[in-house]
């Protein structure tokens, strides 16, 4: 029997909610879920109130790997991609192209997939993606939505732990340069990236926004000003402020359209000074090379997530050259734990990359047998 054959998958599903007050000011309520959910609507969940899967991959020799879905798994999706997968020997895999649909559950079992096989090897998951560019990745800090009073003393806080970036969620309804006065006054020297998830509307609106923005010389980039669909529009508005703006690129929103090409046709039409990327090991690699040849930076996005995918972040971007703005791996200063044994190593504003094997981080079985609502096992 081949040490390299799937033995079995365990699934754990989590619920792992925030720390208090980490999301947004107190007296607000801006759910961050963007996805509609069992007939819901978007943005009517917080993220944290939305369960998760941790993926424990077992060989044949032993050897554990670990991966984590984003949230709002589909159970017959999961059952169906662990079903398929136990008894196939990860030698004769094809990691840049795995046999199952391209789902929100894809890039978890890829993560568990990636890092078993490196830990077989005793490799990290950067050396199979062809080998570090950089030891430390560096991150941004990051927060929902806040009122004008508080938004100052959060910038503050962070800036004083020795993170350079803010990350701010928002909306057309937000007093964004409001927020952007109050952090250079409370915190100067933070940078701000703001991201209203396309909701300024309309070029006008972000055009009048991002040009107060420009007096006050804080903000870093504007992520998704308005909607992705208005090409013409995204270009006006690149050439009419001074401000960079970055499109998101998020495959595992597939129900929402996003694709690899979206990444192409930004660079084609111009409108973009960098990208914010989420994708498995191998699309990313795909979209970080889009963005290496034509000379845009970019940075690896997240869904404030738990301590395995985030350990998988920081491989993608050690492995990619382009990977120089600051990234949203920030999910442990949000989360109440990131079910791990020992945490990523924190230095702000980086994140080393870890030395051990696979993605290097291990399981805090405590920890998740503490969050679980449910498991589920694929036995051989």
């Amino acid at each position: 029997m081949s040490r390299t054959r799937i033995r079995r998958i365990v699934a754990t599903e989590v619920v792992v909610p925030a720390k208090a007050g980490t999301i947004e000011s107190a007296g607000l309520h801006q759910p961050l879920h963007k996805l509609p959910m069992h007939g819901t609507r978007g943005w009517t969940l917080q993220f944290d109130e939305l369960p998760k899967v941790v993926l424990q991959l077992e060989l044949a020799d032993g050897t554990v790997g670990l991966g984590e879905l984003y949230r709002a798994h589909d159970w017959a999706t999961v059952d169906a991609v662990g079903e398929a997968l136990v008894g196939i020997d990860l030698s004769g895999l094809c990691r840049q192209d795995l046999p199952f649909g391209k789902t929100r559950e894809y890039d978890g079992f890829e993560v568990a997939i990636w890092d078993a096989y490196a830990k077989h090897l005793n490799l990290r998951v950067v050396d199979l993606l062809g080998g570090p560019i950089r030891s430390r990745v560096e991150v941004s800090a990051w927060s929902g939505h806040r009122t004008v009073a508080e938004v100052g003393e959060v910038a503050r806080h962070y800036l004083e732990l020795g993170f350079t970036t803010l990350k701010l969620k928002c909306s057309r309804d937000d007093d964004v340069v409001a927020w952007c006065v109050a952090i250079a006054e409370k915190a100067p020297g933070m940078q701000v990236v703001l991201d209203p998830n396309e909701r300024f509307d309309h070029v006008a609106d972000a055009r009048r926004i991002a040009v107060a923005l420009q007096e006050i010389g804080n903000v870093s980039c504007l992520e998704d000003p308005i909607p992705q669909w208005m090409l013409e529009e995204w270009r006006e508005l690149r050439r009419s402020v001074t401000i960079p703006v970055a499109r998101h690129v998020s495959l595992p929103y597939t129900s929402l359209g996003n694709r690899l090409s979206d990444a192409v046709t930004a660079v084609r039409y111009g409108t973009v000074d960098g990208f914010n990327f989420n994708a498995g090991f191998a699309d990313f690699q795909r979209l970080e090379h889009v963005a290496d040849v034509a000379g845009v930076p970019c940075w690896h996005g997240s869904e404030v997530d738990l301590g395995i995918l985030e350990a998988a972040y920081v491989q993608s971007c050690a492995a990619a050259r382009s990977c120089t703005w600051p990234s949203d791996i920030f999910g442990r200063f949000i989360r109440s734990h990131d079910l791990l044994r020992l945490p990523l190593d924190l230095q702000p504003p980086h994140v080393l990359v870890p030395s051990g094997p696979g993605i290097g981080v291990e399981l805090d079985e405590e920890a998740l047998a503490h969050f679980r609502t449910a498991e589920k096992e694929y036995p051989s």
